[in-house]
């Protein structure tokens, strides 16, 4: 008898974990607008060539991204004037060879950075890249908190996208950019970024349990995202599982850099993220 009590007991409190788990990953549904950004190939950071004198995130590469019909994926940093750069990095080293945090730095300050690799191209202002894509191909802006700024930066960027006759969706890592949409852009579709944090040494300064949070999306209660983008080799995470399978949530799949990779995801429904080769 004592057995089968808790066997009973056992099984309820699996079977409410089970529930809870689904109540936690529940996202936003049927919130129009996706089909506008569904069944297009997304150029990361533009469809950059570096060898070519085409860098990242340069004026450059999202045009050769319209040009070639794709849409774009980019990342914009809230700068000390209230400018929007897009850039990926917070420090310049890497793009610019110099030593330097953009967010410290304001929209003319820029010009005095340009990218290595390329002659003449800089670090563009969020609207300038906007021209190029206006009535065009869609993006899939990436904002970059920094600092405790989500909220300003969402402000800003929500101030730029709110009147451009383009297609767009925004999606962040910080939960916090998309609580922000959640409270004061409910029209907007966001997306939750994410990946398996729980390995690599690039999340160090994330403790254990919000490395866990952040992998099984269970953040998810609160934003109530639109779409998960999730790194494609960690695609076998269970609560990307569950919530496509149980909920439909779409899913966008970075960085790819395999043609044969991105076919696949594409029957899988996946919208694919890609760099380092033209589909």
């Amino acid at each position: 008898m004592i057995i089968v009590r808790i066997f009973w007991i056992v099984l309820l409190s699996v079977c409410g974990v089970h529930v809870l788990w689904c109540i936690l990953l529940c996202p936003r549904r049927n919130q129009p607008g996706w089909e506008k950004l569904a069944g297009v190939r997304y150029a990361h950071r533009g469809l950059h060539n570096l060898p070519k004198g085409v860098p990242e995130n340069s004026l450059a590469a999202f045009q050769a991204a319209v040009d070639c019909g794709y849409g774009a994926e980019l990342d914009v940093h809230l700068l000390a004037d209230g400018a929007l750069a897009v850039v990926h990095d917070s420090n310049l080293r890497r793009v610019c060879g110099r030593d330097a945090v953009v967010e410290n730095l304001t929209a003319e300050d820029l010009r005095s950075y340009p990218l290595q690799g390329a002659e003449g191209e800089y670090i563009p202002l969020l609207e300038e890249v906007l021209q190029l894509f206006e009535g065009k191909t869609p993006l899939v802006v990436e904002l970059k908190a920094e600092g405790g700024n989500a909220s300003a930066l969402t402000d800003a960027a929500m101030a730029r996208l709110g009147d451009w006759k383009g297609t767009y969706c925004i999606e962040s890592f910080h939960p916090a950019v998309l609580l922000r949409l959640k409270k004061r852009y409910p029209e907007v579709l966001r997306g939750q970024l994410a990946q398996n944090f729980l390995r690599g040494s690039e999340t160090g300064f994330l403790s254990w349990p919000a490395r866990a949070a952040l992998t099984l999306l269970l953040t998810t209660f609160f934003t109530r995202p639109d779409f998960i983008a999730y790194n494609h080799r960690d695609r076998s995470c269970p609560s990307l599982r569950l919530m496509r399978r149980l909920y439909g949530v779409h899913e966008v799949g970075w960085t790819i850099r395999d043609p044969k990779v991105l076919e696949e995801l594409e029957q899988e429904g996946v919208t694919p993220i890609f760099e380092g080769f033209t589909p």
